[in-house]
């Protein structure tokens, strides 16, 4: 597999879990003791983190190491992934396709605003309501 690949794939992980907890580029870069110009080369896949950066990135934003490999196609496409030994392997394509016109960004933000709702019964109510239109193919 092409190592800009998966440094691209890193990055936008990393974007994604910095935009999901609400951050900064500076703030996660004062965190972990870089520059917030640093982060956003990481981000871009421009720099190479090494395993020790990894790691203080997986510490301060709460998350295992292997957070920033999830969804990497595997290597040898003749190695059998954990999706595919569980039947989730389809489902994941299926999803992945579906949602390839839809922003990460946006759906960060409708995650992030969902958190937000304190009350119990309207999340339900709601998740009810985005189950039942995405059902409905609408």
């Amino acid at each position: 597999m092409d190592p800009k690949h998966i440094n691209n794939h890193v990055g936008k992980q990393l974007r994604s879990r910095r935009t999901m907890l609400g951050l900064s580029q500076e703030a996660v870069g004062k965190g972990i003791g870089v520059a917030s110009q640093q982060v956003q080369k990481y981000e871009k896949g421009t720099n190479v983190m090494n395993a020790i950066r990894m790691y203080e990135f997986a510490q301060f934003l709460k998350v295992p190491v292997a957070y920033f490999y999830e969804g990497l196609e595997p290597a040898s496409a003749g190695k059998k992934t954990a999706e595919a030994a569980y039947g989730f392997a389809e489902e994941r394509e299926t999803f992945d396709e579906e949602n390839k016109s839809a922003s990460d960004r946006e759906t960060l933000e409708v995650l992030k605003s969902f958190k937000r709702i304190k009350d119990h019964a309207s999340r339900k109510r709601i998740a009810d309501l985005l189950r039942t239109l995405s059902l409905k193919g609408i």
